[in-house]
């Protein structure tokens, strides 16, 4: 997503402001507290070409002249004369002009400008740490929740499997490595471990997709001052939008049966706003088209999207 057009204080000069046309700046600067036109300013004529002036004729060759005072020197001098031009640059030099390293100071022509961060809507993209400490939250209230409802499943599942382990680990305490002869646990386990992972998930469901729905924001997203938007329009999500976000991390842990599959999955869903730039979605962002970006502290209505900023901000 690119930054509106509109006229922006440099970051390269803070006295100063330039017009961006969304792809680069445009056009001179004008003083940061000067009231900006509407609109991009005008284009600046080409400059004259300079026509350089014949070089004069060079009398009979001679000893070169110097100022007073200067010791006398016999021979060519380097860098003058007729035929010498100018001379290129020492080995290893940029072609900004300067040793390796050497960065030009502002308004050099080769003077770097990295263009300004995406504001969805005039709000501050959240920062990764952020969505981090909310993501593990709202993954331990949800565990809580997962305690007083599916305890009792999974106590139950774990006496099935207990007289398997305990029979391995006291055959490993005397040297004893075969498998034949342990106790299995019954065909009831599969159907505990699959209704523990629907019940697991149900409630994951409940607590995230309606508070999603209604406010792009759950607890953990709440403390963290962070909520997420559409990308089209700064609105509530909606109950299909909030879904959709919701079943690209969540409809994963139905598959942890599956060999750990669903948690692979989830993992690599919440490692993937590292590698999105600039605007830092994760894949469940992309699916429902949506932008997690921070709240501002102050009371009131949202921060204004108009291109002509006060003196001071930047864009």
């Amino acid at each position: 997503m690119s930054v509106q057009p509109g006229w922006y204080v440099d970051p390269a000069d803070t006295e100063t402001r330039r017009y961006w046309d969304g792809e680069g700046w445009l056009g001179a600067p004008i003083p940061v507290d000067a009231t900006p036109p509407d609109g991009p300013p005008p284009v600046e004529p080409p400059p004259a070409p300079v026509t350089p002036a014949p070089p004069a004729a060079s009398a009979a060759p001679g000893p070169a002249t110097v100022p007073p005072g200067w010791p006398p020197h016999h021979g060519p001098q380097p860098g003058y004369g007729p035929g010498w031009g100018p001379q290129a640059a020492p080995p290893g030099w940029g072609p900004q002009g300067g040793p390796p390293g050497w960065v030009p100071p502002p308004g050099h022509p080769g003077w770097p400008v990295r263009p300004p961060e995406p504001r969805p809507h005039g709000f501050t993209l959240a920062g990764y740490g952020r969505r981090f400490t909310a993501r593990l939250i709202d993954f331990g209230l949800v565990f809580a929740l997962n305690v007083l409802v599916n305890g009792w499943f999974v106590w139950r599942w774990l006496q099935e499997w207990a007289p398997y382990w305990q029979e391995v680990f006291r055959r490993a305490a005397r040297g004893d490595t075969s498998a034949e002869g342990l106790p299995m646990p019954s065909n009831q386990s599969d159907l505990l471990l699959v209704v523990i992972l629907v019940i697991a998930t149900a409630l994951w469901l409940a607590y995230e997709v309606p508070a999603m729905a209604a406010g792009g924001q759950t607890i953990g997203k709440r403390v963290m001052r962070i909520r997420a938007v559409p990308i089209a329009a700064d609105e509530p999500l909606g109950f299909g939008r909030a879904m959709s976000r919701w079943s690209s991390l969540g409809l994963p842990t139905l598959l942890w049966y599956c060999a750990g599959i669903g948690l692979v999955l989830q993992l690599v869903d919440a490692l993937s706003p590292l590698f999105d730039h600039p605007l830092r979605r994760a894949l469940h962002d992309k699916r429902a088209r949506t932008v997690v970006v921070e709240v501002p502290h102050t009371t009131g209505s949202a921060p204004s999207n108009d291109s002509n900023q006060p003196p001071g901000d930047t864009p």
